[in-house]
């Protein structure tokens, strides 16, 4: 299978993630603002993606059970995102808006739906990838999923601002089924279970220097997470219009993101992945303290689209580059697994600093919570560089080595 191919598969499903995942976690804090809610309600809202971050406990039976019919991953992705696409086109059928007990509701099974999707998702990447493509194809991943996220929230939320709840739900829901398509005409090659006794968690806690690696995931993005988990009330409360919000994420964000995450996703090769770790770490660190400079003083709006540019351009490149490591962690035979017990450390971090954003910017204000997040980057970056010690060259089962 040709690279191009693997890539044009793989961005088809992370864009599917990212679009029901941008309107919840990019549109719906706008929305929730403008209705009167407190910061802290806002940011606890973020616990309705709790499945992203406990999605490891149903992972080792789906790495070991597949359809051998439809595909061993397949199998299990079809129906996932139709089932995303169905739940989000019955969101446009009442009339006169959406009750909002209904709508967080849909929220949390439509995140259930799609975690659950991304455990095949990652586990046929990491069957699909050489580790001479990962980069490349993290690169991809990152793009597409945040292509998704900038479509379902930037865009989303200007078409909200336009025409309301049901033309918006319905756009989401038939995006989601035309970007089902590549899958469905995908045959995927028949590959064999991994035995039993090797899944879950107990090789992980066993394994040397795990515990410096899984807090390395736990500490690296943290911090970007609790900037942006109020990144959204901010620019609410800066004054800007839902349209204006929709057009600084979706446009400036679609660009930004999607130069960042090929060009991370590309200089990891070149850089090597713990070289790409600390400068796309720092770079990180500098673009969130931006957002602290900016929340000092008066702000407009050119200002606000060149700041939000660069953080989602840094924002990019570090995901890239610490996707990469931990597909480079992964064992072949048991790679939804192992990849889905990394990522579900990382969404458990980041989803708690979002769920926490709301009471640290009530508390410091805007610029202190900019700055902390900022120091938090900062600190992730410098743990890296003392833990994290790859091979030189990676073999195509060698994973990165931290002390």
């Amino acid at each position: 299978m040709r690279t191009a191919t693997k890539l044009g598969l793989l961005s088809s499903l992370y864009l599917s993630q990212g679009l029901p995942f941008g309107f919840f976690t990019q549109a719906l804090p706008v929305l929730l603002r403008h209705q009167g809610l407190s910061l802290p309600s806002i940011g606890l809202a973020h616990l309705l993606a709790l499945p992203w971050a406990l999605k490891f406990l149903w992972a080792p039976p789906m790495d070991r059970h597949g359809s051998t019919r439809w595909g061993r991953r397949r199998g299990y992705i079809l129906p996932l995102q139709c089932l995303s696409s169905g739940l989000l086109l019955a969101l446009a059928l009442p009339e006169g808006g959406l009750d909002m007990r209904l709508l967080m509701a849909a929220v949390l099974g439509i995140n259930l739906l799609a975690a659950t999707q991304d455990v095949a998702t990652d586990g046929l990447a990491v069957d699909l990838l050489a580790p001479a493509e990962r980069g490349w194809g993290n690169g991809v991943q990152v793009a597409a999923y945040r292509v998704g996220m900038i479509l379902g929230g930037g865009v989303m939320l200007a078409v909200f601002d336009a025409v309301g709840w049901r033309p918006t739900f319905l756009a989401l829901g038939t995006l989601l089924l035309l970007a089902t398509v590549p899958m469905a005409l995908f045959r995927e090659p028949p590959t064999a279970p991994p035995p039993a006794q090797s899944l879950g968690l107990r090789w992980w806690l066993k394994r040397p220097g795990a515990g410096a690696w899984l807090t390395l995931l736990v500490v690296y993005k943290a911090g970007e997470a609790l900037a942006t988990g109020m990144l959204r009330t901010f620019l609410v409360d800066e004054g800007l219009s839902l349209t204006a919000i929709g057009w600084l994420l979706g446009g400036v964000g679609f660009t930004a993101g999607l130069v960042g995450a090929l060009l991370g996703g590309g200089l990891v090769v070149r850089l090597g992945r713990r070289r790409a770790l600390l400068v796309f770490g720092g770079i990180q660190a500098g673009a969130v303290l931006l957002y602290a400079l900016v929340a000092q003083g008066p702000t407009s709006l050119p200002l606000l689209t060149l700041v939000c540019g660069a953080e989602y351009v840094a924002s990019g490149m570090a995901t890239a580059a610490v996707f990469t490591a931990m597909m480079d962690a992964c064992r072949p035979d048991h790679a939804a697994t192992d990849y889905t017990v990394q990522a579900s450390l990382v969404v458990l971090a980041t989803g708690a600093a979002a769920a926490l954003s709301g009471f640290s910017a009530q508390a410091l204000g805007y610029a202190g919570h900019f700055t902390l997040a900022a120091l938090l980057c900062a600190a992730g970056t410098l743990y890296a560089a003392l833990t994290f010690h790859p091979p030189r060259s990676l073999a195509s089962e060698a994973a990165p080595e931290v002390s």
